[in-house]
C-alpha cells in the first residue's frame, strides 16, 4: 500500500517509484517497505516549509528478530509502540526518513531481553548505515559544515559518520607488505605545535598510516612498536626522514634493518637558509659602510631555481652576478651542489660531496661552513639515497604534507587533535569502508 498523504496522482506515482527504488537499492532481508508518504515538514535550518519522504518499515510475517548482542534470532518479547526514525540518503534534495517500531528479543543465549538489530542501521544511531557512508564520502570533498548543510544533516551527524568509517577502516586495514615509509612533522596550530605523520610510500600503495602527537622520540617509538609487529618492522627496507635527531635515533633503534634516507627537500632548504643568511649579513654590512643597496629585493633571485624565475628576476640575477659579492659566491656554491644529486654511484657521489665540502669550507662564509658541518655529520645517511637507487625521495612525503595543509585550511583549522586525526585518516589513509547495499559513484 502506498499513501499519497492527500496529494495528487503525480505524487502517488512518485511515491510508488521511490518504493521500487528502495527495494532495488536498499533491500532489507526479513523486512518490507510498507508505505511511502510525501508529507510537509519544517526544515531544521531555515524554518521554512519543505517536503519529507516518510517510509514505514515492517517485519515480514513469521520473521524472527535478531539479538543485537549475539546476532542470533529469538522470540519477540514486545514491540515498541512509538516508531523510531532513521534518516536515509536524500532524494532530489528531499530528506528521506525511515520509521520502524523496534522489537525486543527474549534472547536465550544472552539470558536477557535485548533490543533487536536492524540491517539498515547500527546500535542506537539515528542515521542509516548507507547515509553515514554517503556523508563520509562527500566529507572528503567538502568541509563537514558544508556537507551537513547540503544534505539536511547536523554537523555532529557528519562528524560521527566520518568517525565511524575511520574506526572501521583502522580496525580492518592491513599493514603487511610495507617496504618503505616516510616520517615527517607538520605544524597543525599556532604556537609551534607539531604532529608526526608516518606514510607508506612503496610503489602501488601510498597512504597515511600513522599520526603521533608532538615530534619526540617517545611518541614515534611507541607507534612503531605497538602498531607494527616485529615481522612488519623487519619488512621495512627504506625510511625517508629529515635530520631531526629524535627521528634519526628512533629509526636507528627500532628499524635497524632499514636504510634511513635523508629528506632531499630539507637538505635543499637548509642550504637555501645558509645562502639567505649570507645575503642578510652582507646587506647589513653594505648599509653600514654606506654602499648602494644592490641586494635590496633580491632574496628570491638567489633562492629560486633558474627554471622558476620570472623574466624580471632573471634580468635582476644576471645583473647581480656581475658583482664581486659574498652572496654571489654563496649562490654559485649552492648551484654547484645540485650536481651531487645527479650521481648514480655511491663512490662517485661521496667523492664529489667531500670535494664540495672542502671547497665550501675555504669560502670563509660562516653560514655555508655551518651547513657543511651538518652534511659531514650525516654523510652516511646521505649516501643511502644512492644505495636505494633514488627510488625514494622527499617529493612523495611533501606531496602528502601539501594535502594535509589543504585539509586543515578547508576546515579553517580543528579545535582538537582528535578531530584532526580523524579527518586526515579519512582523507589520506585509503581505509576500507563498511559494507553497503550498493557503491556510491564519485
Amino acid at each position: 500500500m502506498v499513501k499519497s498523504g492527500g496529494l495528487n496522482k503525480t505524487t502517488t506515482t512518485l511515491a510508488i517509484t521511490i518504493k521500487n527504488l528502495l527495494r532495488l537499492l536498499c533491500p532489507i532481508k526479513g523486512f518490507l517497505y510498507r508505505t511511502v508518504e510525501i508529507v510537509e515538514r519544517r526544515t531544521l535550518l531555515a524554518c521554512t516549509p519543505g517536503k519529507l519522504i516518510k517510509v514505514t518499515i515492517e517485519p515480514r510475517k513469521n520473521s524472527r528478530a535478531v539479538c543485537s548482542c549475539c546476532r542470533k534470532p529469538g522470540p519477540t518479547y514486545d514491540t515498541q509502540k512509538q516508531p523510531r526514525a532513521f534518516d536515509y540518503i536524500p532524494l532530489w534534495n528531499i530528506p528521506v526518513r525511515f520509521y520502524y517500531c523496534m522489537r525486543r528479543v527474549d534472547c536465550r543465549h544472552c539470558k536477557s531481553v535485548i533490543t533487536e538489530a536492524v540491517p539498515w542501521a547500527s546500535g542506537k544511531h539515528r542515521l542509516t548505515n548507507d547515509f553515514r557512508i554517503f556523508l563520509a564520502q562527500w566529507a572528503r570533498l567538502l568541509s563537514w559544515k558544508d556537507c551537513a548543510r547540503m544534505f539536511h544533516a547536523k554537523w555532529d551527524s557528519v562528524f560521527r559518520s566520518v568517525q565511524w568509517v575511520v574506526e572501521h577502516g583502522l580496525a580492518h586495514r592491513v599493514l603487511d607488505g610495507i617496504s618503505a615509509i616516510g616520517v615527517d612533522e607538520v605544524s597543525y596550530t599556532k604556537g609551534h605545535h607539531y604532529m608526526t605523520l608516518i606514510y607508506q610510500i612503496n610503489d602501488g600503495a601510498r597512504r597515511l598510516i600513522g599520526i603521533v602527537k608532538d615530534r619526540d622520540e617517545k611518541g614515534l617509538s611507541h607507534w612503531l612498536t605497538h602498531t607494527l609487529s616485529q615481522d612488519q618492522r623487519n619488512a621495512i627496507q627504506y625510511v625517508c626522514s629529515d635530520m631531526w635527531r629524535p627521528y634519526l635515533k628512533v629509526i636507528r633503534e627500532v628499524l635497524p634493518l632499514a636504510l634511513n634516507i635523508l629528506d632531499r627537500f630539507h637538505i635543499a632548504k637548509k642550504l637555501n637558509e645558509a645562502v639567505d643568511e649570507v645575503r642578510k649579513q652582507e646587506t647589513k654590512e653594505l648599509a653600514q659602510k654606506g654602499y648602494e643597496p644592490v641586494l635590496k629585493k633580491s632574496r628570491y633571485c638567489f633562492l629560486k631555481r633558474g627554471t622558476t624565475l620570472t623574466d624580471n628576476q632573471k634580468i635582476r640575477l644576471k645583473d647581480l652576478l656581475s658583482y664581486n659579492l659574498k652572496t654571489v659566491r654563496a649562490y654559485r656554491i649552492k648551484e654547484s651542489f645540485d650536481v651531487f644529486w645527479s650521481y648514480v654511484s655511491v663512490h662517485h657521489a661521496r667523492k664529489y660531496l667531500r670535494a664540495w665540502c672542502t671547497r665550501t669550507m675555504k669560502s670563509r662564509l660562516v653560514p655555508m661552513k655551518k651547513f657543511v658541518k651538518t652534511l659531514r655529520a650525516h654523510e652516511e645517511l646521505l649516501m643511502n639515497y644512492f644505495r636505494a637507487k633514488k627510488q625514494y625521495h622527499s617529493g612523495m612525503v611533501e606531496g602528502f604534507n601539501l594535502r594535509v595543509g589543504n585539509a586543515i585550511r578547508k576546515a579553517f583549522g580543528y579545535r582538537n587533535f582528535e578531530h584532526l586525526s580523524i579527518a586526515l585518516y579519512h582523507q589520506l589513509g585509503d581505509l576500507p569502508e563498511p559494507q553497503s547495499t550498493h557503491r556510491f559513484c564519485g
